[in-house]
C-alpha cells in the first residue's frame, strides 16, 4: 500500500476511533457494562473520568483525522498508551475472574485499535517533506 493510500485509510480510522471515542464509548457502558465498564456499580467516579479522557482524546483525533501527518505525536501515543491500557486491562481481566467480560469487550476493542493505527501510519522514510 502506498503513502497515499495509507493516509486516506488512516483518516477514515481517525475519524471512526474517534467518533467511537466521544459518542460510543458511553453507550457501551451502559448496554454492555461486563465488557466495557469497570467498577459499574452505581455512581462510578472511574467510569466519569475514562469516559471524559475517551471523549478528550476522540475530539483531538477528529481534529488530526483532517493531516494525520501533521499529527503523528497523537497518533503514537493513541497507539502506545492503547498498548499499555489494552495490556493493562487483560492481565486485570485474567486475573480477577469478576472482569472476564473485559476480555471479550474493550480489552480486545483497545488492542484492534492499537493495530490498525500503527499498520496504516506511514513511516517516516516514506513520507516526503
Amino acid at each position: 500500500m502506498n503513502t497515499e493510500s495509507r493516509v486516506r485509510f488512516l483518516r477514515v480510522a481517525l475519524i471512526v476511533v474517534g467518533l467511537v471515542c466521544l459518542v460510543g464509548f458511553y453507550p457501551l457502558t451502559i448496554f454492555w457494562p461486563t465488557g466495557w465498564a469497570w467498577h459499574h456499580t452505581g455512581q462510578s467516579p472511574y467510569l466519569q473520568m475514562i469516559v471524559g479522557i475517551y471523549a478528550t482524546l476522540g475530539v483531538f483525533l477528529l481534529a488530526a483525522s483532517r493531516d494525520p501527518l501533521a499529527n503523528r505525536s497523537l497518533i503514537w501515543f493513541t497507539v502506545w498508551s492503547s498498548v499499555v491500557h489494552g495490556g493493562i486491562m487483560t492481565a486485570q481481566a485474567i486475573a480477577y475472574p469478576e472482569h472476564r467480560g473485559h476480555l471479550l469487550g474493550d480489552a480486545p476493542a483497545l488492542l484492534i485499535v492499537t493495530a490498525v493505527l500503527a499498520v496504516l501510519m506511514p513511516r517516516r522514510s516514506t513520507v516526503t517533506g
